[in-house]
């Protein structure tokens, strides 16, 4: 099974590297560095490809861009999206990390999204590419999903995140009508608790 794992902003395919380790033997993984263009067309054109017929994993931006693979109907095998953007259903809700970039740039704005696990060797990413895509993510409309499409997609939310990401959630699995998980012990669940991503992969992968 073809697993592809999308990051989000301020990181590369290189924040990947734990749920690699965890996912093991019996996978073939892609961690594609997106071209982080700020637009959304180009982000989808990149992955559409590269995700048909794969269980993709999206953490945050990442998470964003899968909810918009699934609105077109790219066919994926199977998504797990932590903690996506949710639009004018969840106003605010990346008002925090937009004032973080504003006043204390990449590495502050990292932190207020993925917590003290990020660093500053998981991108490479300008100040410039980290406001297009900030802007980009801010302006997201999530879409209803088309007939089929909901039964492959696993919405999930942090243990420890905060509780704004908690209605962001209630709110897309309510439009969307897919399922949802809250994953104890982890905020950014790429860097905090890779082993849950690979076990949720495996999951999806095949289901019971």
């Amino acid at each position: 099974m073809r697993v592809v794992l999308v990051h989000g902003t301020a990181t590369d395919g290189r924040v990947w590297a734990g749920v690699v380790a965890a996912l093991g033997d019996g996978f073939e993984v892609e961690c594609p560095t997106r071209p982080q263009s700020g637009d959304l067309g180009t982000e989808i054109g990149f992955l559409a490809p590269r995700c048909a017929g794969a269980v993709v994993v999206g953490v945050s931006g990442g998470a964003t861009l899968g909810l918009e693979l699934a609105a077109l109907g790219v066919p994926f095998a199977a998504a797990v999206l932590h903690e996506p953007a949710a639009g004018a259903l969840a106003p605010g809700l990346l008002a925090p990390v937009a004032a973080a970039f504003a006043a204390g740039g990449t590495g502050a704005f990292a932190r207020a999204l993925y917590g003290d696990s990020w660093h500053e060797g998981l991108t490479v990413a300008t100040p410039a590419t980290i406001a297009a895509e900030l802007r980009m993510f801010r302006a997201f409309e999530p879409r209803p999903l088309p007939g089929g499409v909901a039964a492959r997609v696993l919405l999930t939310v942090g243990a420890d995140s905060p509780e704004p990401r908690y209605r962001a959630n209630a709110a897309l699995t309510g439009l969307l009508g897919v399922r949802s998980r809250v994953v104890p012990g982890a905020h950014a669940l790429h860097l905090d608790h890779p082993a849950a991503i690979a076990d949720l992969v495996r999951e999806v992968a095949v289901p019971s």
